[in-house]
């Protein structure tokens, strides 16, 4: 009787053990898995880099000025001595059009670009931003400033990036801050002065440009390939076109924009 009371203490105490064991080994935390390292920085061989340049024009009739009403704020009515007109069709000589934002959309696929250091400007001036259009790379530092007498409201209304709305008063410091991820294009107002608008185009690469007055861009230090080049316009829409560079090549692009 002795003998088997102490077989049936042996077979509790062990099961005991192992049951412990195995709650225990159940508990133990997951070890969290390892972080992905970053790409590599993609470096262009400057001996065989291209370039694209081109001429962006408005072909038709030009729609006439649209006068913009500034006199809720008489600091804006005197920067413009009066008279300010809508910016969103800009067609200059010959038909040149300016503030269309040029981008590569395809065709760099697998390569990672480095973040530029220096920052891009935003001016709030004569009650207008300035530029107009502007392009920035993800987690290139956007510093933000009024020059006016008067409070501005930058709100940017992004849809894939985090949107954010900050008034900013005469003399206030610049602010600072950064798009996380691409996005083409996110609108910009202020929400004190309805008529100030803008446009960012945030890119994961620095291959991307505005026309100027006279309707010309230029897209440098491009490594050869095959690219989807997209143009854009608040207005007038996006075109695409094809284009090739060659070791050395500086390619033309041309865009045209027909109006009704």
């Amino acid at each position: 009787m002795a003998s088997t009371l102490r077989r049936l203490s042996f077979l509790v105490v062990s099961s005991a053990v192992l049951s412990t064991g195995c709650s225990r080994k159940a508990e133990q935390p997951q070890t969290a898995p390892a972080s992905q390292p970053a790409p590599p920085v993609y470096h262009v061989d400057s001996a065989t880099a291209g370039s694209i340049h081109g001429i962006v024009r408005y072909q038709g009739k030009v729609p006439p000025k649209k006068p913009i009403d500034l006199s809720e704020d008489p600091a804006c009515v005197e920067a413009h001595h009066g008279k300010a007109y809508d910016e969103s069709i800009l067609v200059g000589r010959g038909g040149a059009l300016a503030n269309a934002f040029v981008y590569v959309s395809k065709g760099l696929e697998g390569k990672n670009f480095a973040t530029p250091a220096e920052a891009v400007v935003i001016d709030q001036k004569g009650c207008w931003f300035h530029p107009h259009v502007l392009g920035v790379q993800v987690n290139q530092t956007v510093d933000i400033i009024n020059s006016d007498p008067v409070t501005h409201n930058i709100h940017p209304m992004a849809a894939t990036n985090r949107a954010w709305n900050h008034s900013q008063g005469p003399g206030d410091p610049p602010m600072h801050r950064k798009f996380t991820k691409p996005e083409v294009m996110i609108p910009v107002k202020c929400n004190i002065h309805d008529w100030m608008h803008a446009y960012i185009g945030v890119l994961d690469h620095p291959y991307f440009a505005v026309s100027a007055e006279d309707g010309t861009f230029t897209i440098p230090n491009l490594p050869p390939g095959t690219y989807t080049l997209t143009i854009w316009h608040e207005k007038l829409g996006t075109q695409d076109q094809q284009i090739t560079i060659s070791p050395q090549q500086s390619a033309a692009a041309d865009f045209t924009y027909k109006g009704k």
